[in-house]
């Protein structure tokens, strides 16, 4: 039984594992393009609050007339839907940007990539699920090539209030990896990403108020690439390739993908990212950095071959589709 168990969830992981890949690919191509609006004159929390609001608001219609049945919840995982949307989406967006503008971008991307580590943490002391010796090395050397990709020496003094911010974007993140994987084994991916971003929107909105947003530089160019595009369709594409479909890819994969090696994936964003600032912002990428990008991916996949095929949330039999 339990070699045919492992024999069926094979193939799953690795097509889970396509589809983290993939969402946090489409993650990172954000990057480039919020710095690119952010370049036209909007501030960080501007961009975060319009990005998470056209996100919610192109997928929730689409949801609600295409899988009406997602959008049902039981009133019992009021809390599920509140913290996925509370961390899972605001938290880490808000945290992250507030710690950017405190501390260096390559330190604030080193500290919210800590994540990995505290779902494995999470896993082993409160789950207690045993993880393989080699999945903790493999943890450990995909964050040690974060650090040489991120280049953190190099920055200046650091903030106190911005490294608490990039801690809390960390304890953020881990939030969405373990809250997404139980809300994936209950619910319709669908609707618990659009419910998700709809609370995650109404939350930005209150830091960053509507009626406060730079709305007369809807029109203003934005360059990537030595492309130039208007701010609104910069963000409209931020919206719906850099924010719906990764959290809906990434919410999918969680339901064949456990939580501790799904947070491992993720670190493969912050390399996509490094490379698309290479090709569209002309930011070459230093000997060092390109070292740790190799010391990063073996991590990686050491973590992967490492990694229990067991999921920690149990048989997936009762999944929705």
């Amino acid at each position: 039984m339990a070699v045919l168990e492992k024999t069926a969830r094979a193939p799953g992981r690795a097509w889970a594992t396509g589809l983290s890949l993939t969402s946090w690919v489409l993650f990172a191509s954000s990057g480039p393009l919020a710095k690119a609006v952010m370049a036209a004159g909007w501030s960080p929390a501007a961009v975060t609050s319009v990005r998470i609001a056209l996100a919610a608001v192109l997928l929730v219609p689409v949801v609600a007339v295409l899988r009406p049945q997602a959008l049902r919840f039981h009133r019992a995982d009021l809390w599920l839907l509140l913290g996925y949307g509370l961390l899972g989406v605001a938290g880490v967006q808000l945290f992250f940007f507030l710690a950017v503008a405190r501390i260096p971008v390559g330190v604030a991307m080193v500290l919210v990539n800590l994540a990995p580590a505290l779902v494995a943490l999470w896993v082993r002391v409160v789950r207690r699920t045993r993880l393989p010796g080699l999945m903790w090395l493999g943890i450990g050397l995909a964050v040690a090539g974060l650090v040489l990709v991120a280049g953190i020496w190099q920055g200046p003094e650091l903030d106190l209030l911005g490294v608490a911010a990039g801690l809390a974007a960390a304890i953020c993140s881990a939030g969405y990896f373990l809250l997404g994987e139980h809300g994936a084994s209950r619910y319709d991916s669908f609707g618990l990403t659009a419910a998700g971003l709809a609370i995650g929107a109404v939350v930005v909105a209150v830091v960053a108020l509507p009626w406060t947003l730079p709305t007369g530089l809807l029109t203003t160019p934005a360059e990537l690439g030595g492309l130039r595009v208007p701010v609104w369709l910069a963000l409209l594409v931020l919206a719906a390739v850099g924010t719906a479909l990764p959290y809906l890819a990434g919410l999918r994969a969680l339901r064949n993908l456990p939580s501790a090696l799904a947070s491992v994936l993720a670190l493969v964003e912050p390399l996509v990212a490094a490379g698309l600032a290479w090709l569209l912002l002309g930011q070459a990428l230093r000997p060092t950095q390109l070292a740790g990008a190799v010391v990063l991916l073996a991590g990686a996949v050491l973590a992967q071959l490492a990694a229990p095929n067991s999921l920690p949330e149990g048989p997936i039999s009762h999944r929705p589709g």
